[in-house]
């Protein structure tokens, strides 16, 4: 009996490929894909990913809590507080007192930090054009809204996870 399950668990791992598994395949390529990104951030313009995401969200909305900023981003609390601080001491945002809520904080761009988004965005839609330029335009469609389907989808699991959490 115990061959036979040895036997089992041996064709059950030669069946599983780490490099055909959706999650690792989603973390190899995003992992890629970011490097990619802080490289030409960084070599362009001193930023890293974490503050290229913050610099992106702050220059969208103009004023937005650091809060606001992980809820747009998926990076959490800590990452947004270190980058939005290394973003307020190289003089690229400002963050001020909530005028609603003295305890919250809300990141504004300075003149020096809506010159780099300026020249930013246009770096990562010229990368994000590289990228694409290996697909058809049916084929990209399909990439994104499929990441799409699949974020929704990732929401309702969280979401569904969270209501069956009894703390």
């Amino acid at each position: 009996m115990k061959r036979a399950r040895t036997e089992v668990q041996a064709a059950e791992q030669d069946a599983f490929k780490l490099e055909e598994f959706l999650p690792f395949q989603l973390s190899h390529v995003a992992n890629r894909v970011s490097r990619l990104f802080a490289k030409r951030y960084a070599d362009t313009f001193g930023v890293t990913v974490p503050e290229w995401r913050v610099i992106a969200v702050v220059g969208r909305f103009e004023a937005i809590s650091p809060s606001r900023v992980s809820e747009h981003t998926g990076m959490d609390k800590v990452k947004v507080s270190r980058a939005a601080g290394a973003l307020t001491a190289r003089g690229l945002l400002r963050q001020t007192a909530d005028p609603v809520d003295g305890r919250a904080r809300v990141l504004r761009m300075t003149r020096k930090g809506e010159r780099v988004y300026a020249g930013i965005v246009p770096l990562a839609q010229k990368i994000e054009a590289e990228l694409q330029a290996g697909f058809s335009r049916t084929e990209w469609t399909l990439l994104r809204r499929a990441l799409t389907k699949l974020s929704v989808k990732l929401n309702d699991l969280s979401n569904a996870e969270v209501e069956a959490d009894p703390d």
